[in-house]
């Protein structure tokens, strides 16, 4: 079972800001700029903390995980927006690691 997150980072330099795009880009659908919509196992996310932790200057930066519920049911109808309507079809992509 899949649970979704958002996730949201905030990140002072340039570069690491890139590579952790990078990475979230192999995890989940971008929603924003620096927000991701992520579907993930417990395996999965413990992989995506692990990739991301070394980029990470852990006394500037940061990243928050926010559980919104699981993938298939309530966390599908969680994301609400105002004003430009997300793209739900690409949030029903399958996650993709790499």
């Amino acid at each position: 079972m899949k649970t979704r997150y958002i996730v949201s980072y905030d990140i002072c330099d340039p570069k690491r800001l890139r590579l952790v795009h990078k990475t979230m880009l192999g995890y989940g659908e971008p929603l924003q700029y620096s927000v991701f919509c992520c579907d993930l196992s417990a395996s999965e996310r413990i992989l995506l903390i692990s990739d991301l932790s070394p980029i990470l200057d852990h006394l500037e930066d940061q990243v928050m995980l926010i559980d919104i519920g699981p993938a298939d049911a309530r966390g599908k109808q969680s994301i609400e927006t105002i004003g430009k309507r997300l793209k739900t079809e690409d949030l029903e992509r399958r996650t993709l690691i790499v």
